[in-house]
């Protein structure tokens, strides 16, 4: 009987790992970004909406400095500063995932990138996310009707 050579660890096997892991990690953070921030990223005029925000404004005053440094002209506490750089985070995810897409379609096709996908939002439901709650639309992408 011939058997064939496996070698111990096979390197395609082990990058797709590492593709699917990211985006695992990519998609979670953006998920809980939305839930925290109140959107819903399954509706696509909330994920537009998200997308054409305006950029969050430059910090006029370091907020780590001592109380009698600060400048009475400062807008923002410290709650809403947080808030504008979650939707600046959330945002600026939003277009890392499509540029990792991207990169993962020319690296390992069109199929595989699909599979990954697939497989990062079944992880994602076991873990108690609602499907889409990334703003994945993978019926979208992937279902022509």
């Amino acid at each position: 009987m011939v058997t064939e050579f496996q070698p111990a660890s096979d390197p395609v096997n082990e990058r797709m790992q590492e593709l699917e892991s990211s985006m695992e990690g990519l998609n979670a953070r953006i998920a809980r970004l939305a839930i925290g921030l109140g959107v819903s990223l399954q509706d696509e005029h909330e994920l537009a909406r998200v997308m054409s925000r305006p950029p969050v404004t430059a910090v006029p005053v370091e907020r780590r400095t001592g109380g009698e440094l600060r400048r009475p002209d400062r807008r923002a506490s410290g709650a809403e500063r947080r808030t504008a750089h979650h939707w600046e985070e959330l945002r600026g995810l939003l277009v890392l995932r499509f540029h990792a897409e991207t990169r993962f379609v020319d690296e390992v096709g069109v199929v595989a990138t699909r599979q990954i996908l697939i497989q990062v939002e079944e992880h994602l439901e076991r873990d108690g996310f609602s499907p889409g709650a990334d703003g994945q639309h993978l019926k979208r992408l992937f279902d022509p009707n």
